[in-house]
């Protein structure tokens, strides 16, 4: 019987509410990385008190020599030692949550997430030892209004415009969970068994 390696996992929830699906998930989520052996470090942004803007120091700094990263050393080591990312969520307004936004502002930056081209080309990216990148997300929203009428912004921006730039060798899933507003229990238990699965297939 083999036995899988362990890995680096970042666990990054997202949400001001203590008793939310998101923190359900999100526990659901460390639950089953930690039973199969990795090793999880948790980033609640909302408890840690995370501050989402971008500051004048860091900006100021963004096309300079070397990015003004002091503030975010602890989330940078994070970020770049992880193998698996987990981004739990909500979608607000067909977006990301501002406090999410802005961790992917400041942290993603020069140095940390990729490196500027000498002729301000692609970017060159820098997240070489990410191999997994979930997204669980929950919506007010129906499936059908996501998918058809909005064509899955959040899933598009995550793939696309942030890993797709910073860890292009990532494989990307993304697990929204609908209607979240009238959350039956039946729902819920289905979905935390489709995070689970979805977390298994980590080797």
């Amino acid at each position: 019987m083999s036995v899988r390696p362990a890995v680096n996992c970042l666990v990054v929830l997202s949400h001001p509410l203590p008793e939310s699906l998101n923190r359900h998930f999100a526990d659901t989520a460390i639950q089953e990385l930690t039973s199969a052996g990795h090793k999880v470090t948790l980033l609640d942004l909302y408890a840690k008190g995370f501050d989402p803007r971008l500051s004048v120091a860091e900006r100021g700094s963004y096309y300079g020599e070397r990015f003004e990263a002091g503030a975010l050393m602890s989330h940078a080591a994070a970020l770049r030692e992880a193998e698996v990312l987990v981004l739990i969520f909500p979608t607000w307004w067909f977006g990301l949550p501002a406090m999410l936004k802005g961790w992917i502002d400041r942290v993603f930056s020069p140095g940390i997430a990729f490196d500027h081209a000498s002729d301000f080309g692609p970017i060159r990216p820098l997240l070489y030892k990410l191999r997994h990148v979930v997204a669980i997300t929950t919506l007010g929203s129906p499936r059908w209004v996501d998918r058809l009428v909005m064509g899955r912004p959040v899933r598009r921006i995550l793939k696309w415009g942030v890993f797709k730039a910073c860890a292009p060798k990532a494989r990307f899933a993304m697990l929204p969970f609908y209607e979240a507003e009238r959350p039956q229990q039946d729902r819920i238990d289905r979905f935390a068994v489709s995070i689970r699965t979805q977390l298994r297939k980590f080797k």
